[in-house]
């Protein structure tokens, strides 16, 4: 990402004021790529710890630079946007792929549905899913969480004839 001034009337409001934005978010020159490593090591570190915390926070998976809150702060007139104009969303990872299929696998064992087949749309919106980190997950996210089980033996993907009744049987 490239960080530039915003030269008309910004689109998206700032950030949600339930989450508290750190001091540097106010601070023109973190929205300029700086030209010293370590200080450029340090403001891309502070930025991606933000972008978590607010993706977790907000449970986000996947951001556009055209309309995330973040991206654009109006008080200083500065906004985020792709080097590469064809690239306008990423997908953010709160958690490691490892450590979602950990808590997919906890969430099939503490639910009683090992040796059971659910469907990936049950994993991301089922009654038992309410409330937990999988409430939600991205597809793309679920789908590599069951292939690092299926790596390890402990679950298999089946397809079926549409996205929505795609299952994952579990050996757990």
């Amino acid at each position: 990402l490239k960080w530039t001034e915003q030269q008309h009337q910004p689109a998206a409001a700032a950030a949600s004021s339930a989450f508290s934005l750190p001091h540097f978010y106010n601070y023109p020159p973190y929205f300029t790529l700086q030209p010293v490593r370590a200080t450029r090591e340090r403001q891309v570190r502070l930025w991606a710890d933000l972008i978590v915390a607010y993706c977790r926070q907000h449970r986000m998976w996947v951001v556009s630079t055209d309309d995330f809150p973040l991206f654009h702060n109006v008080a200083i007139e500065r906004r985020a946007e792709w080097t590469d104009r064809s690239r306008t969303r990423c997908l953010i990872l709160w958690k490691a792929i490892a450590d979602w299929a950990d808590t997919l696998l906890h969430f099939v064992r503490e639910n009683g549905f090992g040796d059971s087949v659910l469907t990936l749309q049950e994993i991301r919106s089922g009654d038992d899913t309410r409330g937990t980190d999988l409430e939600g997950i991205d597809d793309a996210v679920l789908r590599r969480a069951v292939r690092v089980l299926e790596g390890k033996g402990l679950a298999t993907l089946f397809k079926g004839s549409s996205s929505d009744d795609e299952g994952v049987k579990f050996f757990a």
